[in-house]
């Protein structure tokens, strides 16, 4: 009986395969990393060809890890970074432009214009996102306008366009199947979030021909098969989700009320809302957290584009460290009179702030300030950015009248999560419960559970969320003055920073 499920978890530096059990236990698990590009300040680029080479070795690793072959394996889920956009050639099959990732900022100016004629209102309404070039959209516009030739050719139908998912999928299905799910397609300004269709208003003031998008889907849904050449045989493809909303549903947040947040390159909570699309008071971002049955959950969301990216600049910016885990130690032997403070704005500010013309900077730098400091400020940015956003969902969420209530504890999840000093002061900063979960892989066990759910392996949602186990629940400790010392210390320099 082939009950095994495959995981693809691609990411903004590395592409990882994990395969699980039905159980959720993990069978074998495989990374590797990818060369980043950055052509000019504030441009982030990867190559396609990167992210499905390296898909497809991992998927390919792991199943030779664990003995399996494509017989064994019931289903395929995807799930992804978000917004980063790819062009390709639809007779071909081959990019025509590097990828441009989500962090990138090079359509600032184009937002800011957009912004300036009145357009932001419409944008917000229907889509549930404000105008910023984290989002796929004005990207699409960029790659068309830059690549010769290419606006033609996508007029004349010739050339297709997708968040990773679609990319991954079309090359696994040999290009058989160009599609999408409703939680990526909410992510690129294009999609109206309240309807669940692509928007013509939306289309033409971007200047996106229709007939480059892929077709929105369920999160769990068909989404064909691989092509036989791939793994040794035809695998079904069955589920799909962004790579926050995924863990969204790797968390069980099925409850309105519910919150989760994800430590990777960058860091993202959402907040379930249930069927009310909550607009926030709070530049926070209005987006689907999963559509199953044809039936839409929504949530808020904040976006930070710099949380574990800033551990990594210590350890490849400024050879602070020689590896990431490194951090920990170092940030515990800080010395605790200072108090230095990163705002680690290398590609502008997200939610609440949503600068992105800003750069980042230390503040409270003395002569005895060195290595230890600058882990400890680079570990607490993150704590502090989270603050921000779960001050801000309270407050819209208190304001919208939505049905349920919010749970005062934060699930998290992500690389960050091993280290027990940074949610230990996660927890101190927020003053309140984070719970760290057996199973961190929980984005990869999203996409399975998506997979598994609708192969008809997994269970419903429901039972689903009884399975979710505690590894660790972190209380806060530190004294409250202490806490808002700290906090109107980070409050002061993001001011400064983003001074006129």
């Amino acid at each position: 009986m082939t009950t095994h499920l495959l995981a693809i978890d691609q990411g903004t530096t590395s592409s990882r395969a994990i395969l699980f059990r039905p159980d959720t236990s993990i069978v074998a698990q495989a990374q590797q990393e990818f060369p980043q590009h950055f052509p000019a300040s504030g441009w982030v680029e990867h190559e396609a060809e990167d992210l499905w080479r390296t898909t497809l070795a991992t998927c390919r690793a792991v199943m030779e890890q664990a003995g399996l072959t494509a017989a064994d394996i019931a289903a395929i889920g995807i799930t992804n970074q978000r917004e980063t956009t790819v062009v390709w050639d639809r007779k071909t099959g081959a990019a025509i432009h590097r990828a441009i990732v989500w962090q990138d900022r090079r359509t600032a100016d184009l937002c800011a214009r957009l912004r300036s004629e009145g357009h932001e209102p419409l944008v917000s309404e229907r889509t549930g996102l404000i105008l910023d070039p984290y989002f796929s959209g004005t990207k699409i516009g960029w790659i068309l306008d830059h690549v010769p030739g290419a606006r033609a050719r996508a007029e004349r139908g010739e050339l297709a366009f997708g968040t990773v998912d679609s990319w991954l999928l079309w090359k696994l299905t040999g290009g058989q199947v160009h599609a999408t799910d409703a939680t990526n397609a909410a992510r690129t300004l294009l999609f109206n979030i309240h309807t669940g269709a692509w928007d013509d208003d939306l289309l033409a003031l971007l200047r996106v021909p229709r007939s480059m998008l892929p077709e929105v889907k369920d999160c769990a849904a068909d989404y064909g098969t691989t092509q036989p050449e791939v793994f040794g045989g035809a695998i079904a493809i069955g589920g799909i989700a962004g790579d926050q909303q995924a863990a969204t549903v790797g968390q069980a947040c099925f409850q309105p009320g519910m919150i989760k947040s994800t430590y990777g390159t960058g860091c993202f909570a959402l907040l379930n809302t249930g069927p009310t699309a909550v607009m926030s008071q709070n530049r926070l971002l209005t987006t689907i957290a999963y559509q199953l049955g044809g039936k839409r959950t929504y949530a808020l969301e904040g976006s930070i584009f710099v949380a574990g990216a800033a551990v990594q600049w210590l350890r490849d910016g400024l050879g602070i460290l020689k590896n990431s885990a490194e951090s920990e130690a170092l940030a515990e032997a800080a010395d605790p009179a200072q108090q230095v403070y990163l705002v680690p704005a290398f590609v502008g500010l997200g939610a609440p702030h949503w600068n992105p013309d800003v750069r980042g900077a230390m503040f409270g730098l003395t002569r005895n300030s060195g290595p230890a400091e600058f882990c400890l400020a680079a570990l607490e940015s993150v704590c502090y950015q989270t603050a921000d956003l779960i001050a801000a969902m309270n407050a819209d969420w208190a304001r919208s009248g939505a049905p349920g209530h919010r749970t005062p504890v934060l699930r998290v999840d992500g690389g960050m999560v091993a280290s027990n000093f940074a949610m230990q002061r996660l927890s101190d900063l927020l003053a309140a419960p984070v719970d760290r979960p057996v199973i961190r892989e929980t984005t990869a066990l999203g996409a399975a559970y998506l997979a598994g759910y609708h192969a008809h392996i997994m269970p419903a949602p429901g039972r689903f969320a009884d399975s979710w186990r505690l590894d660790h629940r972190f209380d806060p400790v530190m004294p409250a003055e202490t806490r808002e010392t700290k906090l109107a210390g980070w409050r002061d320099a993001v001011r400064r920073l983003t001074l006129p």
